[in-house]
């Protein structure tokens, strides 16, 4: 049995026509001779009927402190809805087509409603209803407890749930369908000749993704890494052939360069951070270094880009919290300084490793461009800089241009 996992996201099951899109795809992958599991999400956006944001206002207003628990029940309608809406669209088509639930669909989770973890798969009702030559559809961003309590994945959930019953299932590959073409060098409302990869890597994707690009949530990649299964990044509405994300190299003609010859893959961008400085001057160096992230890690504070200096502690958090971590440092003894409103930059590639003078194009290209580094870091497969969020735009314009990544 060829299985084939499609996910399709809200803006690709927002209307009736996307909607006929979205079946004309599993029908595709029918004639191509798979068994389709196709994975949703729920319809739309914020302000859309069914989103899940909608229904969250909804009780909002109500009772804001509604547990955990029961909000999880909430969130899930969006893509059991969705799910219906498929269902019925590609039986008027003709087609066979049977809606689980993640849990119907044997995704176990623990019981951390609202960014739970999947624990284990048990796909054989899935299998079950394959074999009676039924298209699958399955409710992305959910699953249960053991208890049988209704649980959602959190950001990214229903990229979780592709990857997963993509590796449960040994699929063939991962197909995820948006509104795009394939996965760029840089935004293109940034920048105007930033182009497709072809192809990339898993790491190359997830440091993409966790350095800010819309593109597929880390979390998933690094499921599908485990059993080598390919994703291919794709557009619901064109038949680009849109990006191969894998590690095994595909067929390429003569002359045609391999992934590990490009140096820069592209330019992430993250806004909205604020640099967080505390001056250790005269201070027991381990024992601050301590306190201070022991108390953001106790608050349940996420903190980024740190840097640990003999006079001083640097690090980031979201503007949105960073009063919250002022607070808190404040209360334990410390003076903290924030520069707010910053954006981080990020230069990925799987050849920047060990390949001397990329930092010091870097540099050139942001001071050619006016731009003031507030901090920097590197590893293997990345080199990000802080900036000023004025300066963010400017930047990635920049690094684009000097490492020749447009047309």
């Amino acid at each position: 049995m060829r299985i084939l996992v499609q996910k399709f996201g809200g803006t690709s099951m927002a209307t009736t026509e996307r909607r006929v899109q979205v079946a004309a795809k599993v029908s595709e992958a029918v004639t191509e001779g798979y068994m389709p599991v196709v994975v949703v999400s729920a319809i739309g956006r914020t302000g859309d009927p069914y989103a899940t944001d909608t229904f969250l206002n909804m009780v909002k207003g109500i009772y804001p402190e509604l547990p955990k628990r029961e909000l999880d029940l909430l969130m899930s309608c969006g893509e059991v809805i969705s799910g219906v809406v498929l269902a019925s669209t590609l039986q008027s088509l003709g087609f066979e087509a049977a809606l689980l639930t993640g849990g119907q669909a044997g995704i176990i989770t623990n019981n951390n409603y609202g960014d739970a973890r999947i624990v284990r798969v048990e796909p054989k009702v899935i299998l079950e209803y394959l074999e009676n030559g039924n298209i699958v559809i399955v409710t992305g961003f959910q699953g249960v407890t053991e208890d049988g309590d209704v649980t959602t994945l959190g950001r990214g959930g229903s990229d979780t749930t592709a990857a997963t019953l993509g590796v449960a299932l040994n699929a063939e590959a991962i197909d995820i369908f948006t509104d795009v073409d394939g996965i760029m060098t840089a935004d293109p409302r940034i920048v105007e000749d930033a182009q497709i990869l072809n192809v990339m890597t898993y790491n190359e994707i997830c440091q993409l993704a966790h350095q800010g690009a819309k593109v597929m949530h880390p979390r998933a990649v690094e499921i599908a890494m485990q059993r080598n299964i390919p994703i291919r990044i794709k557009s619901t509405f064109s038949d680009a052939p849109g990006t191969l994300v894998t590690n095994v190299q595909p067929e390429m003609s003569v002359g045609t360069d391999f992934i590990g010859e490009r140096l820069i893959t592209g330019i992430a961008h993250t806004p909205n951070v604020t640099q967080i400085g505390i001056v250790t001057t005269d201070m027991d160096i381990p024992s601050v270094d301590k306190q201070i992230f022991k108390a953001m890690a106790l608050a349940d504070i996420s903190v980024d880009f740190f840097s640990v200096q003999p006079e001083k502690v640097l690090f980031t958090v979201r503007d949105e919290i960073a009063d919250k971590a002022i607070k808190i440092l404040e209360n334990i003894g410390f003076s903290p300084e924030a520069n707010r409103s910053c954006a981080k930059v990020s230069v990925v590639g799987i050849g920047i490793a060990g390949v001397p003078g990329i930092m010091a194009d870097l540099v050139e290209a942001l001071t050619e461009a006016g731009v003031t580094i507030l901090q920097s870091a590197d590893s293997h497969l990345t080199i990000w800089v802080l900036v000023n969020k004025e300066n963010m735009i400017p930047s990635v314009q920049a690094l684009h241009k000097k490492f020749r990544l447009g047309a």
